[in-house]
């Protein structure tokens, strides 16, 4: 395998990691921060990346400190940014609000890849104002460091700290301040998947006796569902039980598709590829026994895999962001509809993989450190540039 009337989208003009990919993704992220100091906000792009013909770009808000994650709010119209120390962000009507939606920064453990890492709005949010995210929280004098999934009410602009309940507690972590995974979101079923890395300890990503190296899948009130694959398993005790998939290392990001439910998982891989896994019941993607595309029968292989050696246009060292391009209002050209967007953050580059075909295709490159992708529901394709803080849109104006 080797890795294609249209209405303009308004959101932020309107209202707008570690060492090298898998020895550690936020130190590398951290270091290329400050590279930049741009203060523009909703400007045009000036070369930041190389587009096909007939897209454009813009930025959308600049001054974020160290960015990790990113996700629009129900509403289309603010979207909701991660910074890895532990503010929660608000872009809204064209500019990075000063005051931030959530301080974390108290409780937070950002040492290496660990830190604020993950957000997702409740299916419901319209009627319970609920948020969640997945943070490291500091060690204390009676609880070691681990990360968490907490669920918080928003109130505006703002989440209400006082509001915060557990919704899951994730195994203690050891000295190795990287491999942590992160990414929340909602599946179609209702039910919340939480991405898990495997702290750095590759046996971790097998074991069905913690939840490290694994996909989990939970009701949103933080029990598990019946009908997970271990659920009735005699052998997979407690909160176990929420192992929805394993064999995985550090997978920093994933994305459900609308409409049909589909899940692609990105794993930060080690030292040779990177990969895009399906989603699936019970699946086990092999780490650390296997990497990239192999043949063992006992493992689920990835749809796609990149190398890190090769054109730097077509490889790279860490998958860190992904997107499927679904949204309400198709402005991109019909041929991009259902296919899924995918970032290097070593590479700087945004590729797309056409399921049908099987293929993936170039689509923007001489991105800053990009962290994660999101599509609106006005059609558009936003970036998470993590080497300058900043977030941006492109369009295809038509």
């Amino acid at each position: 395998m080797q890795p294609a009337a249209r209405p303009v989208d308004t959101v932020g003009s309107e209202y707008g990691f570690g060492k090298r990919g898998a020895r550690g993704l936020l130190v590398l992220l951290g270091l290329a921060l400050g590279l930049c100091a741009l203060l523009l906000v909703g400007g045009a792009a000036s070369g930041v990346a190389q587009l096909p013909a007939g897209f454009t770009q813009a930025r959308v808000a600049t001054g974020l400190e160290s960015p990790t994650t990113m996700e629009f709010a129900p509403d289309g119209r603010r979207i909701f940014v991660a910074e890895q120390a532990g503010k929660l962000r608000v872009v809204k009507a064209g500019k990075l609000l000063a005051t931030p939606a959530l301080d974390l920064s108290g409780r937070i453990d950002a040492t290496g890849e660990r830190g604020l890492l993950g957000i997702a709005f409740d299916p419901d949010f319209s009627r319970n104002g609920y948020v969640y995210l997945y943070y490291t929280m500091k060690a204390t004098a009676t609880e070691p460091v681990h990360n968490r999934v907490v669920r918080f009410t928003s109130s505006g602009d703002r989440l209400l700290p006082d509001s915060g309940r557990l919704i899951l507690r994730l195994d203690n972590l050891s000295s190795q301040t990287n491999h942590n995974g992160g990414a929340i979101h909602f599946g179609q079923d209702g039910k919340l998947y939480v991405a898990v890395g495997e702290n750095a300890n590759p046996d971790n990503a097998q074991s069905l006796s913690n939840l490290l190296g694994k996909m989990l899948r939970i009701n949103k009130d933080g029990t598990i569902p019946r009908d997970n694959p271990y659920f009735a398993n005699d052998n997979v005790v407690g909160k176990n039980k929420a192992i929805w998939a394993r064999g995985l290392r550090n997978p920093y990001s994933f994305a459900v598709q609308p409409g049909t439910g589909r899940i692609h998982i990105n794993d930060v891989g080690a030292n040779t590829w990177e990969e895009i896994n399906r989603g699936a019941k019970g699946a086990n993607y092999g780490w650390p026994r296997e990497e990239g595309p192999e043949s063992k029968p006992a493992f689920t292989q990835p749809i796609f895999a990149y190398q890190h050696e090769g054109s730097p246009n077509t490889t790279g060292c860490a998958i860190t962001g992904g997107a499927f391009y679904n949204p309400r209002n198709v402005q991109f050209p019909a041929g991009y509809v259902g296919d899924y967007f995918f970032a290097d953050f070593c590479g700087g580059w945004i590729r797309r993989y056409d399921s049908a075909t099987d293929t993936a295709s170039g689509f923007a490159t001489g991105l800053e450190r990009p962290v994660d992708l999101k599509v609106s529901r006005g059609g558009a394709l936003f970036y998470l540039d993590r080497g300058n803080g900043e977030v941006w849109r492109i369009q295809h104006p038509g």
